[in-house]
């Protein structure tokens, strides 16, 4: 008997990741706006948590080096240039991946409904999905949405919309992510269990979040579900 009645995945960093270099890609979009470089891709991924919500990717990546302009001391109004500087060098379609992700998702689909909750707007993230071929390998998609009420994680609203069209109840559902911050803290709110992929990229988050599974990756999914 499976353990969970649903199970949940994030995209970025847990099924997936970019096979574009971020230091060689952030170089990119500093060398195309004239501006001296300021920041890290550590140094992006650390400000993430803080950001507001934003209604596109422009919106975001605008927001993103503001902030970090601003915990360098750098001169903040060239975060709208490097903004699109960064969007024009970014390939959405190049993504591969993760270890043990094909995988891992092939058993969620034998254990029973399968959801994509993910952070990042339905455009980009169709294109990630699509150069994967698993655009339809969930029961139900769920991508940042604002105006029709879907904010990003750790808001609730993503897991109660995947949860309803699951049919699943929270106590019966899991939720796999990367980002202790978004992931393991949104389904903690709306009482899922989690499993958090610790990867090199994630990290600690600075946060002190609790999942239910560490994970070293996604090939250890089969001793929970």
């Amino acid at each position: 008997m499976a353990a969970y009645d649903a199970i949940c995945f994030d995209l970025d960093r847990t099924l997936c990741e970019s096979t574009q270099d971020p230091a060689t890609l952030l170089e990119s979009a500093f060398d195309r706006a004239d501006v001296d470089q300021f920041c890290t891709p550590a140094d992006l991924q650390a400000a993430v948590p803080s950001l507001p919500t934003a209604e596109t990717d422009r919106e975001f990546y605008e927001n993103l080096f503001r902030e970090v302009a601003d915990r360098t001391d750098a001169d903040p109004d060239v975060a709208p240039i490097l903004a699109d500087r960064y969007l024009a060098v970014q390939d959405p379609t190049a993504v591969e991946f993760r270890p043990g992700a094909k995988t891992a998702l092939e058993l969620a689909r034998e254990v029973g409904p399968v959801g994509l909750i993910t952070n990042g707007g339905r455009r980009t993230q169709t294109k990630k999905l699509e150069a994967l071929d698993i655009a339809d390998a969930f029961d139900v998609r769920v991508f940042t949405e604002p105006s029709a009420g879907i904010y990003p994680k750790p808001d609730t609203a993503p897991f109660e919309y995947a949860l309803s069209e699951l049919d699943a109840s929270p106590n019966a559902a899991i939720h796999v992510g990367d980002s202790l911050h978004a992931d393991v803290a949104g389904a903690n709110a709306m009482g899922l269990d989690s499993a958090w992929i610790d990867t090199e990229a994630s990290g600690l988050d600075g946060q002190r979040h609790e999942p239910t599974y560490e994970l070293s990756s996604l090939e250890a999914l089969e001793t929970i579900v």
